[in-house]
């Protein structure tokens, strides 16, 4: 049986996928290059119906949602505790930076029409809000769909029982279907490792090995010793099980496909089989899949800090307070896809006087070490999303007893 790769679990069958998918591309890469077509056609299988899912689970939720007092707060503490964490993670990318300054080897600038200042943001933001419906499916504009979800769901609430529950069946529809796209997660992985083995190979990233470590090192602090504490403070339980499980459940997968949006499917199974409440996941991770962005903030810190060091501009420490404010802001308005947070380095680089021909040769460098800035990114936003909805949904709050620890239901 263990011979046989088809009984094996998903997470075993994807790591398979990884080693075999480096082997091809080192050895091949000709044929890696030529599967990655399989890679390519997942991630965009998934991020084609993430936009529909995401409308429908949230409107669905809304529309069919009990009188709870506790769901309300609830929802509204997990998304509070995404701006924390996502503050957080900045703070800890500007503490390291401090720790170990990074400098950058500036040459090529990188293409793209990133914001001039924090009121383009804010203005980008609002109008992703309200945009039309059906042009934010197309463009897989999320902000917009929440937008149009929430409205939607709460004028659905009195719609005729019959209604409300053709809208659950249809959310769930889509949410199958998106499973078993997921099933193919292992081959699409395969491509993608396989056909970014054999373009960059190892070497990629060396001449940026320094600022990737940093990175990554980062996003591990973020991940192994913030995110505990605060599951520690809300629930007073040991929080590394949920944790890794989280890492492992969510943070593997969503590093390989390198977007929060195309792992919302799996969040929201792992959430279910955490026995997390479906009221308050199934608003809170396709929220958090747009909103908490905690590596992207990590991102945009350290690489504008690493831009300053190289450039000789002081850096205060009020104007460093004030970079992880807007990182945080900008990692909130950065989108759900691979990359999606590099454009939004400019912004950050324009508080200090960075010209924009010299930004965009950050984001270049950004571009270079994607290949693991980007997916330990992803994996951090990802598996945090769940992190997060599980601790707010243990903590107890007046007239509502606190839930069981993961260690507790799966024992």
């Amino acid at each position: 049986m263990l011979l046989n790769p088809m009984r094996w679990g998903l997470v075993p069958q994807i790591l398979a996928g990884v080693v075999l998918g480096a082997i091809l591309g080192l050895m091949l890469p000709t044929a890696g290059e030529a599967v990655g077509l399989a890679g390519q056609l997942f991630v965009s299988m998934l991020k084609a119906v993430a936009p529909l899912l995401v409308m429908l689970l949230v409107m669905s939720a809304i529309a069919n949602r009990h009188e709870s007092g506790n769901d309300g707060r609830k929802t509204f503490l997990t998304l509070l505790l995404y701006l924390v964490g996502t503050v957080s993670a900045a703070l800890v990318a500007l503490t390291l930076s401090w720790a170990f300054p990074q400098t950058l080897v500036l040459a090529d600038a990188a293409q793209g029409t990133p914001p001039a200042a924090v009121g383009d943001v804010l203005s980008d933001v609002l109008f992703k809000l309200v945009d039309n419906p059906v042009n934010a499916l197309l463009t897989g504009n999320f902000l917009g769909c929440l937008t149009w979800a929430v409205l939607l769901g709460v004028s659905f609430r009195s719609a005729p029982q019959a209604f409300r529950d053709n809208l659950e069946t249809l959310a769930g529809g889509v949410a199958d279907v998106v499973r078993y796209v997921i099933r193919l997660a292992p081959v699409g992985i395969f491509g993608l490792v396989a056909s970014t083995v054999a373009t960059s190979g190892a070497s990629a990233l060396a001449g940026y090995a320094s600022v990737a470590l940093l990175l990554v090192s980062a996003m591990l602090v973020m991940a192994l010793l913030v995110n505990p504490l605060l599951v520690f403070l809300i629930t007073r339980e040991n929080p590394y099980p949920i944790v890794l499980r989280c890492l492992e459940g969510s943070g593997i997968t969503a590093f390989f496909t390198r977007s929060s949006a195309a792992n919302i499917p799996v969040n929201l199974t792992l959430a279910k089989s955490l026995g997390i409440s479906e009221e308050l996941y199934s608003m809170t991770i396709p929220i958090g899949a747009t909103v908490n962005m905690a590596g992207a903030a990590i991102t945009i810190t350290v690489l504008t800090l690493a831009a300053t060091n190289t450039l000789g501009i002081d850096v205060s420490f009020g104007a460093a307070l004030v970079l992880c404010v807007v990182s945080a802001l900008a990692a909130c308005g950065a989108s759900g896809v691979p990359s999606g947070s590099l454009l939004l380095i400019p912004l950050a680089c324009s508080l200090f006087g960075i010209p924009l021909d010299v930004a965009m040769q950050v984001v270049a460098v950004g571009f270079v070490i994607s290949v693991l800035q980007d997916s330990a990114e992803t994996a951090l936003n990802s598996s945090t999303d769940v992190v997060y909805t599980y601790a707010i949904d243990r903590m107890p709050l007046p007239g509502s007893s606190a839930g069981r620890s993961v260690s507790e239901e799966h024992s």
